[in-house]
């Protein structure tokens, strides 16, 4: 065999075993935020008293990434974080309309 082919077989592994232990730490990463939790935090996209499109940006959020890294046959456990933000912001009463819309192909979001 070619010492480069060699070479760069071992890059790629390298790479690999890089990508996979950054994956590892991100999902630590997120299980602790998720761990330490208490309500939602402050988003500077949302600064006014008024969370109705905080609350309903992190319902979509959600169930986007859930179909995302569904997609991708990815462990879904960081999307967690949206649904814990959204159920805090938002009522129940929204949520379980919501819930319904989506499950008669209803909703006018788009996820």
């Amino acid at each position: 065999m070619d010492s480069s082919f060699i070479r760069k077989e071992m890059l790629k592994l390298l790479f690999h075993i890089e990508q996979a232990t950054l994956r590892v730490k991100m999902a630590e990463d997120i299980q602790n935020k998720l761990q330490n939790y208490r309500t939602a935090p402050f988003d500077a996209r949302f600064p006014n008293q008024n969370q109705t499109r905080n609350c309903w940006s992190n319902y979509v959020d959600f169930y986007r990434c859930q179909k995302a890294l569904e997609a991708k046959g990815v462990d879904t456990a960081p999307c967690e974080w949206y649904k814990r933000v959204y159920k805090s912001l938002c009522p129940m009463s929204w949520v379980q309309k919501w819930d319904d819309q989506r499950d008669e192909g209803t909703f006018p979001g788009k996820i």
